[in-house]
């Protein structure tokens, strides 16, 4: 059953991800599809199966991020993530805060990612 939720995880992961960049090129492109609906509700139905896989395998697991700090550091980094995403794509008044919260939402999103594979919340200041 882990393996399963596993797999569902990691391509939740890729298809989220190629969501955002794609959706951050329309709003480059001031493309009128970013407001279409299916691209508008497409990514919350990823990303919910993408976070219900999550939570399982952890329960399945029996992982805590009280006790496993890369856990609590990628749901942190979760949270940055959607705030950025949010201005990427919707909330910022100028497309230079739209652009500057793009990249850093790819940058959180890279993060998120060495840190589930690392399983370690510091693993940018350990690679040399």
């Amino acid at each position: 059953m882990y393996e399963a939720l596993k797999a569902l995880h990691l391509a939740c992961v890729f298809a989220s991800g190629a969501g955002f960049l794609a959706r951050g090129a329309l709003m480059l492109a001031d493309s009128p599809l970013l407001q279409a609906r299916w691209v508008r509700i497409a990514p919350h139905v990823i990303d919910t199966v993408l976070l219900a896989a999550a939570i399982a395998m952890a329960m399945l697991a029996r992982l805590s991020p009280i006790a496993h700090p890369w856990l609590a550091a990628k749901i942190a980094g979760l949270l940055a993530y959607i705030v950025l995403g949010a201005i990427a794509l919707r909330r910022g008044r100028t497309k230079r805060i739209r652009v500057a919260a793009l990249l850093a939402a790819v940058m959180m999103f890279g993060y998120i990612v060495g840190t589930a594979l690392q399983r370690d919340p510091l693993w940018l200041l350990r690679t040399g």
